[in-house]
């Protein structure tokens, strides 16, 4: 059978910025009625590939072209108009408009008296149709819509203006299993339309489950193309971080509690600490060098847990005791005097600071923590980057980048950064590794666990149970915002185990605080003082 011609051919690209080659003769082909992945690590080029077939980059070799015709793509009008269509992770709309005008932003029909409005609406009904979302109300405020079902308004945008290419930037990042699945839905009716679909996501099975074709990418450079089954996943990633997945599955050195004294003092230890709305009383011990992870769905009660142990969130009752001395944990600085850091879920509102460059980001706790009245020499300020961008593989190793330039995964090592910076006695992490690729992963994992084999304490929490079983000693299982179980880890820990614990919650209603006994993955009542062993 012959291979149809693609839509897009992008033919040995090459972008440079000041200090770096950002991609190196890269190439990429989109074929219609087809799903492309493009792969690789964080930095490894994929974003720079999407910016410059949106013409936000301008590339200084190579060609694009677009439907047999080359293109110079000087602007994202330039991408429109080529047919070209992107919805990004960090869905881009204006959610105090209607959901009409959303669909036609920028496209609106017009007549002799300007924006002919009813017919502005019917036009963003059939765009929404195409999807299955006909029934949609286009005057309702978009606000009022779930972000799985705005995810959906975006891509109808591409419908509204005939798009011949979709890209799709991490598209599935907030969405739960049954909006992915609607989403997989919508992707494969596009896609049997004849359109061209870029897909790009870090979660492999998802884009096992969707993709036909996939593009590597490694350290700015041409990988390769494959037909996706004919590249099973340890062999992508193999090509991905140029290493065997050994790398990943090494880790695990705290995975069991069998060299610990039973008289060992905690560092931390929490009684009956509780906030309104927000988490019940619960109680907590965390020893020095140890990781604990906090296991959950969403909404569960793990990062109102996590704030409370930093002081972002003021407790209602209960007590935190640190090295034995009792604290008051109002704010997060009383965190910080505490030598307690919290790097937050929400990287990219509560976390970077997207117009500082890596040093200023890096730096902003230490020098919180002395006080802005006493400002950090240079030298110190050099010191400390250049330690911790050594240390956790930062790329490109540039302090002076603006961060809103750096991959998602470079990102959270440059707060992982900030965090050790303060050299903390209790470190809190909540989703440290979501959005980033797997070779990211397994750096920010393996930094987690000589931070623990080096005496730091740490609270690990992730959505993937299956990093929380690997670098966790003891898990704390949270469930509508309450402690249902602690499990202590060992060979015979799994994933499915925290699952099940979950599952029977509730089911007996006299297992008012169980223990999980690792051996028989069975619950046992346990009274207040018992210790897990």
């Amino acid at each position: 059978m012959t291979e149809p011609l693609p839509v897009v051919e992008m033919r040995d690209i090459s972008i440079e910025f000041p200090g770096v080659k950002a991609l190196d003769g890269v190439d990429l082909r989109l074929f219609p009625g087809e799903v492309h992945s493009l792969m690789g690590e964080n930095g490894a080029g994929k974003s720079t590939m999407i910016k410059a077939l949106t013409g936000v980059y301008k590339i200084d070799g190579g060609s694009i072209v677009v439907t047999g015709q080359e293109r110079q793509l000087k602007g994202t009008a330039d991408a429109q108009a080529a047919g070209i269509s992107t919805v990004y992770q960090e869905v881009n709309l204006v959610t105090n408009l209607s959901i009409g005008e959303n669909v036609m932003l920028g496209h609106e029909v017009r007549g002799i008296f300007g924006i002919n409005w009813r017919a502005t609406h019917r036009a963003a009904t059939a765009a929404l149709a195409q999807l299955g979302l006909q029934d949609l109300d286009t005057h309702l405020p978009l606000s009022t819509l779930s972000i799985a079902v705005q995810q959906l308004v975006a891509i109808s945008r591409a419908m509204a203006v005939k798009a011949k290419v979709l890209i799709l930037d991490e598209p599935t990042s907030s969405l739960d299993a049954a909006e992915v699945e609607n989403l997989f839905r919508v992707i494969r009716s596009l896609r049997d339309q004849g359109m061209a679909i870029l897909f790009v996501s870090h979660f492999l099975d998802q884009v096992y489950a969707i993709s036909d074709r996939l593009t590597v990418l490694r350290n700015g450079k041409y990988e390769g193309e494959y037909l996706t089954r004919d590249l099973d996943r340890h062999a992508l990633i193999s090509k991905m971080i140029g290493k065997d997945l050994a790398t990943l599955s090494s880790l695990g050195g705290n995975r069991g509690a069998e060299n610990r004294s039973a008289d060992e003092k905690p560092l931390v230890e929490v009684t009956g600490l509780s906030r309104r709305g927000s988490i019940d009383p619960i109680d907590l011990e965390i020893r020095r060098g140890e990781v604990v992870g906090f296991a959950g769905l969403l909404g569960a009660g793990r990062t109102e847990l996590a704030r409370l142990l930093y002081g972002a969130d003021k407790s209602d009752q209960g007590q935190v005791t640190l090295d034995g001395a009792r604290v008051d944990l109002k704010s997060p600085a009383d965190g910080l005097r505490n030598r307690i850091a919290f790097s937050t879920e929400n990287r990219r509102d509560e976390g970077i600071i997207a117009d500082l460059t890596v040093r200023e980001n890096m730096i902003l706790a230490v020098q919180a923590k002395r006080g802005w009245a006493r400002p950090l020499p240079r030298k110190e300020q050099d010191e400390i980057v250049d330690r911790y961008i050594k240390a956790l593989n930062v790329r490109p190793a540039d302090p002076n980048r603006l961060i809103k330039n750096l991959s998602g995964g470079n990102q959270q090592k440059v707060l992982l950064g900030r965090w050790l910076a303060t050299e903390p006695q209790l470190l809190i992490l909540d989703e440290p590794t979501r959005g980033i690729d797997v070779g990211a992963k397994a750096e920010i994992q393996e930094a987690v666990a000589e931070l623990a084999a080096s005496g730091v304490s740490v609270v690990f929490i992730s959505s993937e149970l299956e990093e929380v079983v690997r670098l966790s000693e003891r898990i704390i299982v949270l469930k509508d915002h309450k402690k249902i179980g602690e499990i202590v880890n060992g060979p015979d820990v799994t994933a499915q185990m925290v699952v099940d614990v979950i599952a029977a919650h509730g089911v007996d209603a006299a297992a008012d605080n169980p223990v999980v006994d690792t051996a028989t993955a069975t619950e046992t009542p346990r009274t207040p003082k018992e210790d897990v062993k």
